[in-house]
């Protein structure tokens, strides 16, 4: 019996010490617009883009165990400077399916809000680099996306929304 309570207590040590183990499953544009709005107008000249990018996350736990889907929606509007005139406009959801195992539950929502995006985010910035060639614009490659800061400023302006309210406890979707 004790030799028993002995294997139990090294098997939980040695499985809170264990590697976190991520695997992608599966990527995949799940929505994807693209509007050419200067070429339905015509064009009028030289233009002198100004290209706006938000960027919006999105995880939630799938019916399989320690699977997840993540999903990064972008939309980049471009405007010519001075006239504010919209020359496209592309919206994209991106989203992958991930197994993670051995991530502390408290630590889980960040790690799929971060870890996650980063591994999409190259695939999505290729796709967004051809969809604005493709559609008779230079190609736009985004610059790198700091994901700890996006995720940070999420959790102050729900913080900040959360005491401007007075409201009770706010979950964070993961």
């Amino acid at each position: 019996m004790a030799e028993n309570q002995q294997e139990n207590g090294a098997t939980e040590s040695a499985g809170a010490a264990a590697p976190v183990k991520m695997n992608v499953l599966a990527q995949f544009v799940r929505d994807l617009s693209f509007e050419n709005i200067l070429a339905q107008k015509g064009s009028q000249g030289e233009v002198q883009p100004d290209v706006q990018v938000q960027v919006n996350l999105d995880a939630k736990k799938r019916s399989a165990d320690h699977q997840y889907e993540v999903v990064m929606k972008l939309k980049i509007e471009s405007k010519s400077k001075g006239t504010d005139t919209t020359l496209f406009i592309l919206e994209m959801d991106y989203a992958g399916v991930f197994h993670v195992e051995n991530v502390p539950e408290e630590q889980l929502h960040p790690f799929l809000l971060i870890e996650c995006p980063r591994m999409l985010f190259p695939f999505a910035r290729r796709i967004v680099s051809d969809i604005t060639r493709d559609g008779g614009f230079p190609p736009l490659n985004l610059e790198m996306i700091d994901f700890v800061q996006l995720y940070r400023n999420e959790i102050a302006r729900r913080q900040k929304q959360q005491a401007a309210t007075g409201g009770g406890e706010q979950k964070l979707d993961a």
